[in-house]
């Protein structure tokens, strides 16, 4: 789910390398692999596990940011015969054809168990030959996947669904900004213009049943006049159809598994009513509307993320995204809730498995329930451990994220201390009213604020005084001026 996101688009100079070379040092953060794992890789790759199913003639195209290598999905949309609906036709890269149980490449995994991502660089699951090559749905390639063919009605309602091994042919490499613009001109050939129409269809969908997707800009380093500089990118609606299609096949898989009384959810429990009721007092500071009948999915959706009060906002609200875990079941039905509070329905993680160690196994689960099999024994055997494994990269993965982002902004204000800012209180203390959070106007940067005298003014515009940016304990402190 959304999270807090920090990418570099430029080089960011020798020092702010050199200070995240330091934190990937202090978290024991290796982005090497050992002999004996590179080895079985590249073994792998020259002779993965090969399905007999041939969908090479479906005509598959890989929406991702440009540059990107490891390519886990590929789509096809097209309208059913009849014009009675859509089906999505969704390829994810099998990592099971490359990595064989119990071996060197299988124990790493569950050593790094995800991607890694710093703003500099990426720390990947598997080997570069596997994760950027031979397993990636890399365009004009024949690759293994696991094939999800789901059916929907006129409504984008879900009516069949199957999945399997097959052997895949991505035609086109796309990213979010080209598909934009070919789509928002008119020139996108059907299978990538239907994108928009089944994309619209699942956002209704969403709507209907109270989930929530947050449109959370990114935070970009970007060089500007010699030097370097923090700003928001506010997502495409692009980037918002694709997910759909992601969560789509999230949903369904995660129904498969409760048939069949054996899988792994992700869950995400109600927000607590004090979280919300902060986010309310967040709204009224940054001057939001936020009516008392209307719910807080239907306020995010009428925000723009271009707007520099809204984006604060956004940011503030992943707060409700706290408390997701990994829910186990083998053989029955979870004994907690089995919904995701934001999706608004059950959900599973099974369309990243070159970046997600638990997709791999999702992806076992679905196969096996839809062949009438049990899962294979491997799967088994690792299912105790995964849950906690899984919980433990989250968590890892965030102390990275905010490490990472804390560090940027320090180092990038670093020659800054003792200027003054404009900004808005969006939080405030409750054990201490003359402390909270403030969003700066520019740059990008949501920091701490103490050391006034007087409580800080909710919801006004305040100056504020860099007084603190440590890239070496990765802080960033201001006071109000």
């Amino acid at each position: 789910m959304p999270r807090r996101p920090l990418r570099v688009t430029t080089a960011d100079g020798v020092r702010l390398r050199s200070a995240l070379d330091a934190l990937r040092a202090d978290l024991h953060v290796r982005r090497d692999f050992p002999a004996g794992v590179l080895a079985e890789a590249e073994e792998a790759a020259r002779d993965p596990r090969l399905p007999g199913y041939d969908a090479t003639d479906v005509p598959f195209f890989t929406v991702d940011p440009p540059g990107s290598l490891d390519l886990d999905q590929a789509m096809h949309l097209a309208v059913r015969e009849g014009g009675r609906g859509y089906r999505v036709s969704y390829a994810i890269a099998d990592a099971a054809a490359f990595v064989a149980p119990g071996g060197a490449l299988d124990a790493e995994a569950h050593r790094r168990v995800q991607t890694l991502y710093f703003p500099d660089v990426r720390v990947p699951l598997h080997p570069t030959v596997l994760g950027e090559g031979a397993a990636s749905l890399l365009a004009g390639q024949d690759r293994p996947a696991v094939l999800w063919r789901i059916d929907l009605d006129a409504d984008g309602a879900v009516t069949d669904v199957d999945v399997r091994r097959a052997l895949v042919r991505s035609r086109a490499r796309l990213d979010y900004a080209g598909v934009q613009h070919a789509i928002d001109a008119g020139t996108a050939e059907d299978p990538v213009a239907l994108l928009r129409t089944v994309g619209r269809l699942r956002e209704a969908q969403e709507r209907a049943r109270g989930g929530i997707s947050l449109n959370v800009p990114e935070q970009e380093v970007v060089e500007l006049d010699g030097g370097y500089a923090l700003r928001y990118r506010a997502p495409l609606p692009a980037d918002a159809w694709n997910a759909q299609i992601s969560l789509l096949t999230g949903m369904v898989a995660a129904g498969v598994m409760l048939r069949s009384g054996t899988g792994i959810l992700r869950t995400l429990p109600l927000a607590p009513h004090g979280e919300v009721a902060r986010l309310r007092r967040v709204a009224a500071a940054l001057r939001i509307d936020w009516p008392h009948m209307t719910s807080y999915a239907e306020l995010v959706r009428t925000l723009d993320p271009e707007r520099t009060t809204h984006a604060a906002f956004l940011h503030e609200a992943t707060s409700l995204f706290r408390g997701a875990d990994y829910t186990p079941f083998w053989p029955g039905h979870p004994a907690e809730p089995a919904v995701h509070a934001a999706v608004a329905e059950a959900y599973t993680h099974c369309t990243a498995p070159l970046r997600r160690l638990v997709d791999r196994y999702a992806a076992e689960f679905c196969l096996a329930a839809v062949a009438g099999q049990e899962p294979p024994e491997w799967v088994e055997a690792a299912f105790r451990d995964l849950p906690g494994a899984m919980r433990g990269g989250s968590h890892f993965a965030g102390t990275i994220e905010s490490a990472s982002l804390d560090l940027v902004e320090a180092a990038l204000l670093k020659d800054r201390v003792g200027e003054v800012f404009d900004a808005y209180v969006i939080d405030v203390k409750d054990s201490d009213p003359t402390a909270g959070t403030v969003h700066l106007r520019d740059p990008a940067v949501v920091a701490r604020v103490r050391g006034g005298t007087a409580p800080l003014p909710l919801g006004e515009p305040l100056a504020v005084r860099l007084t603190q940016a440590d890239p070496g304990r990765h802080t960033v402190l201001f006071t109000p001026a």
